[in-house]
């Protein structure tokens, strides 16, 4: 069968399942709530991430994924390829021509596409059915554009999945101060941690 080469979902260590299992339950009940993964690098936030754009997949649902444009290299991008299948995801950076930007948009409006990844710009693809938003390194500036219009991706996502009632998950080794200060001391976030 063609999907020989997907990669396997790893075994999640305690703190890894707890995260899952945090978010996994919004996502259960239809609810909004942002959350923070946090830990070093290394310490296995991408696989939970992972694993929990599987279970919206399985739901037939959607999910956006922010990365900072610096981080869409193709490494990346195979690991979601290998994981998921090419098929099913769409890119959309600032590298693209218009007619390739178009054609990932037609992919996500037909529904082909159920996991859109992208730069800031990319949190206003027209998704069908969203069931989570994630934005990784969720500290970089990038995801303010200084240019008009002027937006915060970060803001909108907040906007998006309170409409939607899906989860909002951050995910971070150093994460923005402000986000910080909201898991930490005004509970507004739900802190994820792993050690």
């Amino acid at each position: 069968s063609k999907n020989v080469n997907v990669t396997q979902k790893l075994k999640l260590t305690d703190e890894q399942q707890n995260a899952f299992n945090a978010v996994s339950k919004k996502i259960d009940n239809s609810e909004y709530k942002q959350f923070l993964l946090y830990g070093v690098t290394g310490s296995g936030k991408t696989e939970v991430y992972l694993q929990l754009i599987d279970k919206v997949i399985n739901k037939n649902k959607s999910a956006i994924v922010l990365v900072p444009e610096i981080s869409l290299t193709p490494q990346m991008l195979n690991r979601f390829m290998s994981r998921f299948g090419k098929e099913k995801i769409a890119v959309l950076h600032s590298k693209l021509s218009i007619g390739e930007r178009h054609d990932e948009w037609e992919k996500i409006k037909e529904g082909k596409a159920q996991i859109v990844i992208g730069a800031r710009s990319a949190i206003f693809a027209p998704v069908k059915n969203l069931g989570i938003i994630i934005i990784d390194e969720e500290h970089d500036s990038s995801y303010k554009s200084e240019a008009s219009p002027k937006y915060n991706a970060k803001e909108v996502a907040k906007k998006i999945a309170e409409e939607m009632k899906i989860p909002l998950l951050l995910v971070s080794a150093t994460p923005d101060l402000t986000t910080f200060y909201n898991a930490k001391e005004t509970k507004k976030i739900e802190l994820l941690e792993l050690t």
